[in-house]
């Protein structure tokens, strides 16, 4: 994790796009963000780039390959493992299956998405605030 590199979201609805650009512009978060709305190519940046993301913020329901999917992929890639990128679900409901499958994926958090801006908005500067403060191994290199 690279408390200055992007945080990427995955995430196929163009309305929720836009609200975390305005959200981050906001709280004034300097993480640039990198969407994606199909999970095989933010799969394939991730692969691609040496650069470390700050968190992964991934939508369930996607085509192509759903949430779950994508982060079997990614946990399974030793590359990005070890890369320690936090990789939270935000999704628009949820049910005691999917957040026991996103935890056996070992997901650093599940969220529904709230259904207001301002909700919204509180929601991700905790998320933001509270990764800002947590230490990652790779801080130690």
């Amino acid at each position: 994790m690279d408390k200055n590199g992007p945080v990427i979201v995955i995430e196929d609805d163009i309305d929720d796009q836009d609200m975390f650009n305005e959200i981050f512009k906001k709280l004034e978060f300097k993480n640039p963000i990198v969407f994606f709305t199909d999970g095989n190519k933010a799969l394939e940046y991730l692969k691609d780039t040496d650069i470390i993301p700050f968190l992964i913020i991934s939508d369930i329901n996607m085509s192509q390959i759903n949430g779950f999917e994508l982060r079997n992929k990614i946990h399974a890639n030793e590359r990005l493992h070890l890369k320690g990128i936090p990789y939270l679900f935000f999704t628009t409901s949820a049910d005691k299956k999917s957040v026991i499958e996103a935890y056996a994926l070992s997901v650093q958090g599940f969220f529904v998405k709230p259904d207001s801006f301002k909700k919204m908005e509180s929601t991700i500067k905790k998320i933001m605030d509270y990764w800002r403060e947590c230490i990652a191994p790779n801080e130690f290199e």
